[in-house]
């Protein structure tokens, strides 16, 4: 899978509020894939398991089975690559013109009458 193929099987995986869901309850810690279930009743197993299979697919969630548990981890990894690649320059942009505007309303305020 290319470096494009990838981000967007991340940018896929994240787009449905039930697998976000699913990441930030594995943010807090590794589940089984029974007790994943049980923090989302409204879902059948099945339709949880498809969900997970999108993430571990896009990288997401790192599936160990030990007897016959599934434990499911979360893999921030992609999330922060999108952090790097996207949010962090875009943030930084949007600082910088932040700044030049208040720097530009200060010096207005500093030659303003009154």
């Amino acid at each position: 899978m290319s470096n494009d193929e990838h981000l967007d099987a991340v940018f896929k995986a994240l787009s449905n509020a039930t697998r976000r869901s699913i990441c930030d309850e594995l943010r807090l810690r590794p589940l089984t894939t029974k007790q994943l279930c049980s923090c989302l009743p409204q879902l059948d197993r099945c339709t949880v398991m498809q969900h997970l299979n999108v993430l571990e697919n896009a990288k997401l969630v790192v599936v160990v089975r030990k007897g016959r548990e599934r434990f499911n981890y979360l893999d921030a990894v992609p999330i922060q690559a999108i952090h790097e690649r996207w949010i962090g320059p875009h943030a930084a942009q949007a600082a910088a013109k932040l700044s030049a505007l208040k720097e530009a309303l200060e010096a207005q305020r500093e030659t303003a009458p009154g």
